[in-house]
């Protein structure tokens, strides 16, 4: 599939390994990564830089392989899951850096046509995260209440 506002049709990418167990040399238990990731989603931490962290720093290769649920489950099952899905608060949040730009180079049209091209794909995520659920269907994105949504 094409890319939506490049003219690339990579399908380069990485691959999650087959095997949905965890390897032999994984020692974490579940409950055990269960703890570490609500102990670091009460620090302010996202969803994937937890996964990161466990990664580096414990040794975790997959989360779900240990656990049999992503980060992102674990989080709202405990009550700990971000208010926006991750991707759609990180849009928004860039969104609102390139319209406080603007504000400043008026003249600056790249910014602008790109502008255009992330309040596009923000509305596209929002018609996709309200038909699975995961955003209430009144939630409305608009610009001029963004910058309050990412404060």
């Amino acid at each position: 599939m094409g890319r939506m506002y490049t003219p690339g049709k990579g399908i380069s990418k990485s691959a999650i390994p087959y095997r949905r167990t965890p390897a032999s040399w994984v020692k974490a238990t579940p409950e055990d990564v269960c703890e570490q990731i609500c102990k670091l989603a009460r620090k302010g931490t996202t969803p994937s830089q937890i996964g990161v962290l466990l990664r580096d720093a414990q040794g975790i290769p997959l989360v779900s392989s240990i656990t049999g649920t992503k980060i992102a489950r674990i989080l709202r099952a405990n009550g700990l899951a971000p208010e926006y899905p991750e991707d759609l608060y990180f849009l928004i949040k860039k969104a609102v850096n390139v319209r406080k730009h603007l504000e400043q180079f008026r003249k600056d049209h790249d910014a602008k046509y790109r502008l255009v091209l992330i309040e596009s794909r923000i509305q596209r995520l929002v018609r996709y995260y309200k038909t699975s659920g995961q955003l209430p269907p009144s939630f409305k994105y608009e610009s001029k209440n963004a910058s309050t949504m990412v404060a």
